[in-house]
């Protein structure tokens, strides 16, 4: 049975939806240029052959905004557990900060992950470059509460493919969220230099050619330490479920 809505995680919500059905467990975990509504292409032949379960990150989508300092980790163990899945062995698909969360999971429990889809993963320990005027603008746009403002820097630095309906909805449903982010999350542990611990996981890492240039490093890098096969689109930026989705699902299914 169908089941979405809120869960309460103690000291917040989050939005989730289980598919229901006998098909092996897939958890769909979103970009921080988005929502979980990034998946929804891809939900009718997903859910023919898997359970799908899918989330918001709090304060992205349907979620509310945070209040209070949360773990993305430890929220993922939470919606599991929710669900019924503590123990079971899942399929996860990580879009950019979404792969970053199935990294840190794979590495608490193993045994629990049956495979790795990484989409433009964001990796956390990756020794991102220093971009200190985009940070400056960045701040100068939270600053004075500019969601269109935050919405156009995401679609310029994020959305190279162009900025279509789709595009503009991710970003403006991501921008919503990253100043209650910026406050209340807290960094889960690094595992850019511990990747080399899963390689016994089935992994896939895919990036797109019009990716910004330190995503596109932090995807070759994170699949040489995966040794696993690394997937090259032309004509796709940071959102690979929007621009690319027959591509997205031959590799999940």
């Amino acid at each position: 049975m169908t089941w979405d809505g809120l869960i309460q995680l103690g000291d917040g919500d989050v939005w989730a939806a289980d598919s229901g059905g006998d098909g092996p467990p897939l958890v769909l975990l979103h970009p921080g240029v988005g929502d979980s509504r990034i998946w929804d292409g891809l939900l009718p032949e997903l859910t023919a052959r898997h359970r799908v379960i899918r989330y918001d990150v709090r304060g992205y989508g349907r979620s509310p905004q945070p209040t209070t300092a949360y773990s993305p980790l430890a929220d993922l163990h939470a919606v599991l557990d929710h669900f019924g899945l503590d123990g079971v062995r899942l399929r996860l698909v990580g879009c950019s900060m979404g792969g970053g969360t199935a990294l840190g999971f794979a590495l608490q429990q193993p045994e629990r992950v049956e495979s790795l889809v990484l989409l433009c993963p964001g990796v956390p320990g990756y020794p991102w470059p220093d971009e200190p005027e985009l940070d400056a603008e960045y701040d100068r746009l939270v600053a004075a509460n500019d969601l269109d403002g935050l919405t156009a820097y995401g679609l310029r630095e994020w959305a190279a493919s162009g900025a279509d309906e789709a595009a503009s909805s991710q970003l403006r449903s991501a921008a919503r969220a990253w100043p209650g982010e910026d406050i209340h999350q807290q960094p889960d542990p690094p595992v850019f230099d511990r990747l080399t611990e899963l390689t016994a996981i089935p992994a896939t890492v895919l990036i797109g050619d019009l990716d910004r240039p330190a995503a596109i490093d932090c995807a070759e890098q994170a699949a040489s330490r995966l040794t696993c096969a690394l997937i090259r689109l032309p004509d796709v930026d940071h959102l690979p479920p929007l621009r690319a989705p027959d591509a997205v699902l031959r590799l999940i299914n």
